[in-house]
């Protein structure tokens, strides 16, 4: 996981037919991934979106 992403552990995910998933954005905190949310809602309402906490791959990475 790079340093950005893990300043920003906070994805929505956008949720495909056939168990695909899309991240659409990454955010500091759960407060503005679910205002990101509720707009992206407004904008595709047929849409699924999910929000989501990724600590990555903690098994494979050195400290």
């Amino acid at each position: 996981m790079t340093y950005a992403n893990r300043l920003h552990p906070w994805a929505i995910v956008r949720l495909l037919p056939k168990m695909q998933r899309v991240v659409v954005g990454r955010y500091r905190n759960r407060s503005n991934a679910e205002g990101h949310m509720q707009a992206l809602k407004r904008l595709m309402p047929d849409a699924e979106f999910v929000i989501v906490f990724d600590i990555g791959d903690l098994m494979g990475e050195e400290s």
